[in-house]
């Protein structure tokens, strides 16, 4: 794949049409419960906020990469970028309350030209900056090869998509000639003190499956990337999250074109956890569109699925407004609650 779903004018690049999908085949086709109705049961319906811990921000669907399962449907051909303005919109709204930590996705959210800007201001407000980094974004031009000074400059935790410790299953996911740019931006990282024991330097890692499979156990998993990737590359890390993948924009066209879609569906349904529901992501998180609209998380960000609340764009934040909130569901949230929980920091039960 080298375009979007968007360019290509593909049918699934329509949100809405994602959402019919989503609920007509879990419901009629494969007659399973709908999210609210496995909710229910659990007695976690509606599903309510706890204090807001975590301002994700998504400035920008541009990215160096079109990667095959991204819920984002971000590339290079995607223009959609945060402005300088919208920015300050978060600023003010980041003043006025205690939330510890902003965490900056794309795309590739260094594609932003007002990025650096940003996680300056952030930073001066005294706030954590967490910047979700697909690596290669550092060695694809020269304009980005300072990007691990820029970081611990401003003490930023590099969260790092690297879908396996070999080439084959990186590049199967992300594209041809991937792993080997994502080892070079580790030995980069890692070079300036990026997840060297004593640095403060918090480098952690993701992993997501390449094919329509749940994720193994994080814990596993992190002990077997530590392993491999000292052994053949010499490269070191923090943490290792396990993230299980959503069923929206592109892993949703994967799974239908592979005819994969009603056995993932029917996994993630029958591992429902009411403990990992219980702790999602959403629940302390409130998510920024490139454009300023307000959400419970990322996916829903992606689904259209605005906050229910009277205040949906950032500049008309209201702590207090959104804390009574009830959190939007649909079928794609199975993906958060399905055996270990997944979020954006990895499982959480």
């Amino acid at each position: 794949m080298t375009k979007s779903l968007k360019s290509t004018g593909h049918q699934l690049a329509d949100s809405s049409f994602q959402l019919t999908v989503l609920r007509r085949e879990v419901a009629d086709t494969l007659h399973l419960p709908l999210f609210h109705e496995k909710l229910g049961g659990a007695g976690l319906f509606p599903l309510t906020p706890v204090a807001a811990a975590v301002l994700q921000i998504n400035v920008g669907k541009m990215c160096n990469q079109v990667c095959r399962h991204c819920h984002v449907d971000a590339g290079p051909d995607r223009k959609e970028i945060m402005t300088r303005e919208t920015m300050q919109f978060c600023l003010d709204a980041l003043a006025q309350t205690d939330i510890a930590t902003v965490d900056l996705t794309g795309g590739a959210p260094e594609m932003n030209p007002d990025f650096r800007w940003f996680v300056e201001q952030i930073s001066l407000l005294g706030r954590k900056v967490l910047v979700r980094c697909n690596l290669t974004i550092i060695v694809a031009n020269k304009k980005y090869h300072d990007l691990p000074d820029f970081f611990k400059a401003h003490n930023v935790e590099v969260v790092s998509s690297l879908p396996f410790y070999t080439a084959d299953k990186t590049d199967r996911q992300r594209g041809d000639g991937v792993f080997e740019d994502s080892v070079r931006a580790l030995k980069m990282l890692n070079a300036v003190g990026y997840g060297q024991e004593g640095s403060g330097l918090v480098l952690n890692l993701v992993y997501n499956p390449a094919g329509a499979f749940m994720p193994a156990g994080q814990k596993g998993l992190q002990d077997q990337f530590k392993r491999m990737l000292l052994k053949d590359h010499g490269i070191v890390f923090n943490e290792l999250f396990a993230i299980t993948n959503i069923p929206v924009s592109r892993y949703l066209d994967y799974l239908i074109e592979s005819g994969n879609y009603a056995g993932y569906m029917e996994k993630l349904v029958n591992a429902f956890n009411p403990v990992a529901a219980a702790g999602v992501m959403c629940r302390n998180t409130i998510s920024v569109g490139w454009d300023g609209g307000l959400y419970d998380c990322d996916f829903n960000q992606m689904l259209d699925l605005y906050v229910a609340s009277p205040v949906q764009h950032i500049r008309d934040f209201d702590a207090a407004a959104l804390a009574q909130r009830s959190i939007v569901v649909n079928q794609h949230c199975y993906g958060c609650t399905a055996g270990a929980g997944s979020s954006c920091g990895g499982t959480v039960a």
